[in-house]
């Protein structure tokens, strides 16, 4: 048996295999469909597995890196809605400000129609009283 073979029947791992699917096995869920990364080229003199392993490591960091880049594209829109729903509390509150405000000047309207209202009602039971004593003087007098 040869060395390979004798490595796979007692690990049960299928080197060829392994290195077909790591190397450029053409299927729609492999990392091998992806090009390598501009910013990594190999170096002359490497071996086929440490290149195969350099590559699919690579190709793993690589979609990683994607998957964060789209989390910063989640987060941009995260905050444009942010700023949105704050912009709608800001017009919330002015709102809110003035409703406040106009609640006050009613506020001091009543007041003041019902203090007006309370001096009137006064001046009226004092020219009342005033004529009730005249009418009573009147009386007094004349008998």
């Amino acid at each position: 048996m040869g060395g390979i073979e004798q490595l796979r029947n007692s690990t049960g791992v299928n080197f060829p295999q392994l290195e077909t699917d790591i190397g450029g096995r053409r299927s729609e869920s492999s990392l091998a469909l992806m090009t390598l990364p501009q910013y990594v080229e190999h170096q002359d003199g490497v071996t086929r597995a440490g290149a195969l392993s350099a590559e699919a490591v690579v190709r793993d960091y690589e979609v990683a890196a994607k998957e964060i880049e789209a989390m910063g594209a989640e987060l941009i829109d995260a905050a444009k809605k942010c700023e949105a729903m704050t912009a709608d509390v800001h017009t919330a509150i002015a709102y809110m400000h003035n409703t406040a405000a106009a609640y006050r000047e009613e506020a001091k309207k009543l007041f003041k129609r019902i203090e007006d209202c309370a001096l009137f009602t006064q001046d009226v039971r004092k020219a009342c009283e005033d004529i009730k004593r005249r009418m009573m003087e009147g009386n007094t007098t004349t008998s």
